[in-house]
């Protein structure tokens, strides 16, 4: 038993020997640059360093009681110690370390969608704890983009109609005046092509009498861009015609269809 508190004791005083040890020699300050370490293990070190400050100040701003003013102050504070910390991963690599940023986790917000890092200078700001129910800042993390609703292709197919394809251009009768202008230009040239001792030079072109000359036969056609239709009253007159001609048929005899009919023509003679 003796024995057992002997070596408790002895352990003890060696801890506290060290401890006291510690304490007074000169506390070593971490480089301000990660390029000026040239020791691998003295990299990882300020590394692990770097990490407890970081969990210390998380666990500090996660009190919503501190005041907007230290809230902040904290929040950058952590992002500071961030991109240092990257810093000294850069350097644990490039002396033959391992790559802590590609086997670290993936930074989420709060609805847990992967936060976006920003392209060659690491992480971008992030918020941590009462940091993310701050004034403006809480607005930035619950806004959403409008999403852009896309169109089916029934929907696209429906919206198709005869104007797509062009079938009604030529309603206003523009489009037909125009090409039978140009028309009259193309053929005068043609003409003159052909037949060069034409004279189809200035003035308005006539092209009936060129074609005369060159012996050719010009056919003019009109188009009608309506046509003309019945209207409501006619349509609803022969459509009851044609019920009460089918309702005679199934329900009257041939003779009694005869009578009838002789006894209309007896009335067109007279």
């Amino acid at each position: 038993m003796a024995r057992n508190q002997e070596k408790a004791q002895s352990m003890l005083n060696r801890y506290l020997a060290g401890r006291q040890e510690e304490l007074k020699a000169p506390k070593q300050r971490r480089p301000y640059l990660a390029s000026e370490c040239d020791d691998l293990n003295e990299a990882d070190k300020w590394r692990q360093q770097i990490l407890r400050e970081i969990g210390r100040k998380v666990l500090e701003i996660q009190n919503a009681g501190l005041g907007e003013a230290r809230i902040r102050d904290l929040n950058d504070e952590i992002n500071k110690l961030m991109r240092e910390k990257s810093h000294w991963e850069r350097r644990i690599v490039q002396l033959g370390g391992p790559d802590y940023a590609r086997t670290a986790p993936k930074v989420t917000d709060s609805k847990g969608r992967a936060v976006a890092e920003s392209s060659g200078r690491g992480a971008g700001y992030r918020y941590f704890g009462a940091a993310k129910q701050l004034p403006g800042v809480k607005e930035l993390f619950d806004y959403e983009p409008p999403q852009k609703l896309r169109r089916t292709r029934g929907e696209l197919q429906s919206r198709i109609d005869p104007d797509y394809y062009g079938f009604r251009d030529e309603d206003d009768g523009v489009l037909l005046d125009v090409e039978a202008k140009a028309e009259k230009v193309l053929r005068a040239k043609a003409l003159q092509d052909w037949q060069p001792g034409l004279d189809t030079a200035g003035g308005e072109l006539n092209v009936d009498e060129q074609a005369g000359l060159a012996g050719v036969e010009v056919k003019h056609q009109t188009f009608k861009a309506y046509v003309p239709l019945p209207e409501q009253k006619e349509i609803e007159a022969k459509v009851l015609e044609k019920k009460k001609q089918a309702l005679l048929n199934k329900y009257v005899s041939e003779e009694l269809l005869k009578e009838q009919e002789e006894a209309r023509e007896l009335l067109r003679a007279k």
